[in-house]
C-alpha cells in the first residue's frame, strides 16, 4: 500500500480502532494541528513515546467532538480510532512532527476459533469490576477485533503497543488471555488488600497494636 503522509501525535498512550480516546491539547503545535484536522474532518497519528523517542507503530484517529474550547485556545476533544499504520519516515517540515506510514490490517481474515473468543470474553467478564473506564466508553465486544476491544482497560502499554501491531486476531487473543490468566488474579489480591487492610488515617497499624 503506498504511504501516505499525516501529522503525528506522541504521547503515553496506544489507541486501538474504534475505541474512543480522550485529549487535552494545550501546545500550540497541537493546537495547530487539531484545528486542521477538525476543519478538513481528517486524521492524525497517535504513537508511543518512549523516553528515547517514538515506535513505529501507531494509529490514526479523528475527532469526534470538540467537548470544550478555553479562552486561551486550549481544547478537550474526544477522538476515535481508525486506521492502524507502520511509520516509513519522518518529517519535521512542521511545527509538529509528521510521518510518512504505511497502513495495514490483519493479514489473516480467517474468524477466531470459538473457544478462544470465548475465553477472552470470559475474562473481560472477570476484569471488568477490576478496572475503570472513566471517561470512555463501553467495549463493543461484538467487534470482529475483539482483543482490541478488551487490551484498551489495561495499562501496559508494552503488551497494548506489541497488540497494535500484531496482524492476527487469533494470536492477539491467545496473547491477551495468557496476559489476563496472571493479571487478574493480581489485580483481585490488590483490591482484597485494599478492602481489607486496617487503617487508622496515618497508612499505620490501628491503635493498640
Amino acid at each position: 500500500m503506498p504511504s501516505r503522509l499525516v501529522p503525528l501525535f506522541p504521547l503515553q498512550v496506544v489507541v486501538f480502532p474504534r475505541t474512543d480516546l480522550a485529549l487535552h491539547i494545550y501546545e500550540d503545535r497541537y493546537k495547530a494541528m487539531v484545528g486542521e484536522a477538525v476543519r478538513n474532518g481528517s486524521e492524525f497519528g497517535v504513537v508511543l513515546a518512549h523516553e528515547d523517542g517514538i515506535v513505529n507503530v501507531g494509529c490514526t484517529v479523528v475527532v469526534e467532538r470538540v467537548v470544550h474550547t478555553y479562552p486561551d485556545g486550549r481544547l478537550d476533544i474526544l477522538t476515535r480510532g481508525r486506521r492502524r499504520f507502520e511509520i516509513v519516515s519522518l518529517n519535521e517540515e512542521k511545527s509538529y512532527l509528521q510521518g510518512e506510514v504505511s497502513f495495514f490490517d490483519d493479514d489473516d481474515p480467517a474468524p477466531t476459533p470459538p473457544d478462544v473468543r470465548e475465553a477472552a470474553l470470559a475474562n473481560f467478564r472477570d476484569l471488568r469490576p477490576l478496572v475503570s473506564l472513566a471517561g470512555r466508553s463501553e467495549p463493543d465486544l461484538a467487534d470482529p477485533q475483539l482483543s482490541f476491544q478488551v487490551a484498551r482497560c489495561l495499562p501496559d502499554l508494552d503488551l497494548l503497543n506489541m497488540l497494535l501491531a500484531q496482524r492476527s486476531e487469533t494470536d492477539r487473543l491467545k496473547r491477551l488471555n495468557r496476559y489476563l490468566a496472571q493479571y487478574i488474579p493480581l489485580q483481585r489480591t490488590v483490591a482484597h488488600v485494599r478492602e481489607v487492610a486496617p487503617t487508622n488515617g496515618c497508612g499505620g497499624h490501628p491503635p493498640g497494636l
